[in-house]
């Protein structure tokens, strides 16, 4: 199985080597990234200018390793569409903060996996709040990626997955999760910079009103949530999922 891996941190983060490393050991994988952080960008897409791919040392052995002045989507558009077309999965991570309920929406990390499963390809993004625990977080993703290599899970999904912040004999379960409604509101604050009335969009994190069931509740409760996207994505392949499927990923 060949992977494609993406962030939106950027082709020198942490999370993303951590991934490579791991993933390398059993897949072959191919890099293509950000060359600098494009967090909290969306699904945004470069239009109005050319777009510039670089050649950067590998991140692990043997793995082509690409960084692209644009964002998450832009990688995965590119990449898929010019310089590895053959790639049997993408995945997009690993994403330091946490992408839950409403946040899926301006995060750079699932649009960066929902570009892959545009195209065909099985995608999925990972994220942990701690860096801590991204060793964890690539061993989830590793054990997924075999789970579509060898058939277990179908290959039209598109998850969502959030770890909490422990070490992976410290995690209670898997959870397959909803979003929820809730997660962060933007805010804005306001100061006086040189003399000027100044503006900053802020995100802070809401009072918890987060459901049994949902995603938010999944990690606040030690557990690993994967929230199957692709069942909101009308007109297209909707496998149905359920936490036996997932009862031994840990």
């Amino acid at each position: 199985m060949k992977i494609l891996l993406t962030n939106d941190d950027g082709i020198g983060a942490e999370g993303l080597r951590t991934l490579a490393e791991t993933l390398g050991k059993s897949f072959e994988v191919v890099v293509a990234a950000p060359d600098r952080e494009r967090s909290a960008i969306g699904t945004a897409v470069t239009l109005r200018r050319s777009l510039k791919v670089r050649c950067d040392p590998p991140l692990t052995r043997d793995c082509v390793t690409y960084a692209i002045s644009g964002t998450p989507t832009d990688c995965v558009i590119l990449a898929l569409g010019k310089m590895v077309p053959d790639v049997d999965l993408v995945i997009s991570g690993i994403n330091q903060g946490h992408n839950l309920g409403d946040d899926i929406l301006i995060s750079g990390t699932v649009a960066g996996a929902l570009q892959g499963y545009l195209r065909g390809k099985p995608a999925i993004a990972v994220s942990v709040a701690n860096p801590e625990f991204f060793p964890g977080a690539a061993r989830i993703a590793a054990r997924l990626a075999a789970r579509i290599a060898d058939g277990s899970l179908p290959p039209e999904v598109f998850l969502n997955v959030n770890l909490p912040d422990l070490s992976l004999d410290k995690i209670k379960e898997t959870r397959v999760t909803n979003l929820s409604s809730a997660s962060h509101i933007d805010t804005v604050d306001e100061s006086i910079e040189d003399g000027q009335t100044a503006y900053r969009l802020l995100r802070r994190r809401t009072a918890n009103h987060a459901s049994p069931g949902t995603d938010i509740w999944a990690v606040e409760h030690g557990q690993i949530s994967i929230s199957p996207l692709h069942t909101l994505l009308l007109g297209r392949v909707q496998p149905k999922l359920n936490d036996q499927q997932f009862a031994d990923l840990i």
